[in-house]
């Protein structure tokens, strides 16, 4: 689905050369239980080095809302996201931490990590 992709917008770093960490902290991320087809509340907290990009704030708020009303599991959605963030910006180093609302008593948090390969 690249399309979703398609959605994400950068500019460019203007300190490339410094090693700077940027957290963008979504407080109000909403998807779909493929199961049950009812809505799941999330907060998602970006933490990245960037290299040579930055992502466009209203951008990354329009890309998030693609994911509305898409079916998918909490795994799957952080994994992607930050597939997709990686695509784009190709930071140095980005973690993807998607916090989930209880559900039956149960609370989901799930970690996704990237960090680009050293250049030999």
């Amino acid at each position: 689905m690249t399309e979703f992709r398609d959605t994400l917008e950068t500019f460019p770093n203007s300190f490339p050369e410094r090693d700077y960490e940027i957290e963008i902290i979504c407080p109000e991320f909403t998807s779909v239980c493929p199961k049950t087809g009812q809505p799941d509340f999330g907060e998602l907290v970006f933490t990245y080095t960037p290299a040579a990009l930055c992502v466009e704030l209203k951008s990354l708020k329009l890309y998030l809302q693609k994911f509305r009303n898409e079916g998918i599991f909490y795994e799957n959605i952080t994994n992607r996201i930050l597939d997709d963030l990686v695509a784009v910006l190709q930071p140095r180093r980005m973690r993807l931490v998607s916090r989930w609302t209880p559900r039956g008593g149960i609370r989901t948090n799930v970690t996704a990590e990237y960090t680009a390969a050293a250049d030999n």
